[in-house]
């Protein structure tokens, strides 16, 4: 399997990212996940639909919650867009967590089992069996518009500059 070393830091140590980093450009390829309630969720479930997708390494952790919180505020002003948040965190740790925030504008979804998102697009790291932070947004046709790993897994990613692709490509 593919590593891609030095491509993210944790407290600026480098980290060692599993599989091809998914390119602008390409064409999406589809994943399964694990929703709330334990049933597969795929990326194709979503198809025709412009699809965010948020990638965080834990929803029990600030910088995480806080990701998870503002893609769920703007998704109410988007129209003809499905925000994905996936994570390896456990189906039961991101139903708790989207109940106690009141997250019911995205789709949370677990890469825990299989992480086959994980290293299809190339955001597993390897020492700690997680998921970089970052967003891919991919548009109505299946092909990737936008790609961003944020470099250090505590900063937050570029929000507007996503959220200005992703209203682009629906409008």
């Amino acid at each position: 399997m593919k590593r891609n070393s030095n491509v993210v830091t944790m407290g600026g140590n480098p980290l060692t990212l599993l599989g091809k980093i998914i390119k602008n450009g390409s064409h999406a390829k589809n994943f399964i996940a694990v929703g709330q309630d334990l049933k597969p969720v795929k990326l194709s479930d979503f198809q025709g639909k412009v699809r965010i997708i948020s990638s965080v390494p834990s929803v029990d952790t600030d910088v995480c919650a806080e990701q998870t919180r503002r893609f769920n505020l703007e998704a109410s002003k988007l129209s003809d867009v499905q925000i994905i948040t996936i994570s390896c965190d456990l189906p039961a740790a991101l139903k708790r967590f989207c109940a106690a925030e009141g997250i019911d504008k995205i789709v949370a979804v677990s890469d825990h089992k299989e992480t086959d998102f994980g290293i299809k697009y190339g955001f597993l790291i390897e020492e700690h069996r997680i998921l970089a932070r970052g967003v891919v947004i991919i548009d109505q046709y299946d092909m990737v518009r936008y790609v961003e790993i944020v470099k250090e897994i505590a900063d937050q990613p570029d929000y507007e500059k996503a959220l200005s692709v992703a209203k682009k490509l629906a409008s």
